[in-house]
């Protein structure tokens, strides 16, 4: 008889993974309600405000996806349901109309200090110290790096 362990539920990573996420996730789904975010929508506000705090917007549609390990045909509907919403722009660039260029809008950015409240309120939460924290982001960077 072989043994089959390896293939039960509570023994597959993508499994702990995928539960983790979708309760972080959850955790974070008032925040997102209340500024009527997606959490995708969150993720490239998140990209954005880092990319204008170290000045370097506007940025291609390319290095977006590339940041946040996204096709363009997945990002395109976001971008362009978020230009509806005034949270950012998207514009064809001088320089090569086949780039697009994404930037936040002043309402865009507006939303960074709300989200940075509920980012800590859901943080301090979490019954995790910050040294099992930063150790649990390391491994995943890892894990990220290798399947990439």
């Amino acid at each position: 008889m072989t043994d089959n362990s390896t293939l039960y539920l509570q023994n597959q990573l993508c499994f702990k993974l995928y539960t983790a996420s979708r309760l972080v996730v959850r955790g974070y789904q008032p925040m997102l309600n209340e500024l009527g975010l997606t959490y995708p929508q969150y993720l490239v506000l998140l990209v954005l405000w880092q990319r204008h705090e170290q000045q370097q917007l506007p940025m291609s549609l390319k290095s977006l996806g590339a940041e946040l390990h996204l096709d363009s045909g997945t990002l395109t509907p976001l971008l362009k349901r978020m230009q509806k919403q005034e949270l950012l722009s998207r514009v064809r660039s001088d320089d090569d109309e086949r780039q697009l260029q994404i930037a936040l809008t002043e309402a865009g950015l507006a939303l960074q200090s709300n989200a940075k409240q509920w980012r800590d309120t859901l943080s301090q939460s979490l019954q995790c110290q910050r040294e099992e924290l930063n150790a649990m982001a390391l491994q995943l960077d890892a894990l990220i790096a290798e399947l990439s």
